[in-house]
């Protein structure tokens, strides 16, 4: 079990070059191919060592199985664009049973071992920016990875919002409540009341990105295409959410967003957090520069 001192340590904006696991329903829409493309070009300050396929369903899958094969194909074409080499894993096919029961799938079993071959001093990142299924199933698979790696989530809602009815959590309310209960060192990047600002418009990213390189090109067209089966001819925005996570990696100096400790939350069934004083304590993601993180993000994936 982590000390104080040591779950404070794991919890501070990485200072140096760190591993990195991203798990992403990457299918569902196209913020996550965001976040990936942001990892893929930012390997000065992070070290991508696999991605791995989270489940979903909704209006682009027929369910939670189907969600994870079409997110694993989806990494497999970036990856492509991208002209990238990382391992690339399959995840759960469905959402947890009950709270005690994991979901055993390859990536699971590489969150497991990956997260074995580091230590609380270099511990393993996980940007989980989807139902956190995967990463529940391998804390349940061995427990002590907790004291091995830290999940910077992009999930949930602000603590002060009306409800807990966001997307990656409502999904899975049990794996979140595993992870959320484990002891791993938890970064929270909230989605209504906090990351629902970190938006762009499509001449923005025609402006910065189109033409650049066959990546970029590929990321402008299908923000574009999604937000025209929903806007066409109407004034939009886009939040871009899951970039977010890549960029509390990146957030040495403060310049794109600020933090705060908070003890960890519990995420009830009812669809709300609940407080608990004793719980350890997380960091909690409050507010995010906008402009200075698009201005990395754009800068980097226009190189």
């Amino acid at each position: 079990m982590l000390t104080t001192e040591q779950r404070l340590h794991m919890l501070e904006t990485p200072q140096s070059l760190v591993d990195l696991v991203i798990d992403t329903d990457a299918y569902n829409e196209i913020d996550d191919q965001f976040a990936i493309s942001y990892a893929l070009c930012a390997s000065d300050r992070v070290r991508l060592l696999a991605l791995c396929a989270a489940p979903f369903k909704n209006e682009r899958s027929t369910g939670p199985a189907d969600g994870m094969e079409k997110s694993y194909q989806e990494i497999l074409r970036l990856l492509k664009l991208a002209e990238k080499n990382v391992p690339v894993y399959r995840g759960s096919t469905a959402y947890l049973p009950d709270e005690k029961t994991p979901v055993v799938s390859d990536a699971a079993e590489a969150l497991v071992r990956l997260a074995m071959e580091h230590t609380t001093e270099e511990p393993l990142y996980v940007a989980a920016i989807g139902a956190i299924t995967n990463v529940a199933s391998a804390l349940l698979l061995k427990p002590e990875i907790a004291d091995r790696m830290v999940v910077v989530w992009l999930g949930g809602n602000a603590i002060d919002w009306p409800d807990n009815l966001e997307f990656n959590v409502l999904q899975d309310v049990a794996s979140a409540r595993v992870v959320f209960g484990s002891g791993v060192p938890l970064v929270i990047l909230p989605c209504q009341g906090v990351v629902t600002h970190f938006t762009t418009t499509g001449p923005e990213l025609e402006y910065w990105l189109k033409g650049r390189n066959p990546l970029c090109d590929y990321l402008v067209q299908q923000t574009v295409d999604e937000v025209n089966t929903y806007a066409k001819g109407k004034v939009w925005s886009r939040v871009i959410w899951d970039v977010t996570t890549i960029g509390w990696l990146l957030n040495r100096d403060g310049s794109f967003m600020q933090d705060k400790l908070i003890p960890t939350p519990i995420p009830q069934y009812d669809h709300h957090y609940s407080q608990d004083s004793r719980r350890p304590l997380c960091r909690y993601v409050y507010m995010v520069r906008r402009d200075a993180l698009f201005a990395d993000l754009f800068g980097r994936l226009a190189k």
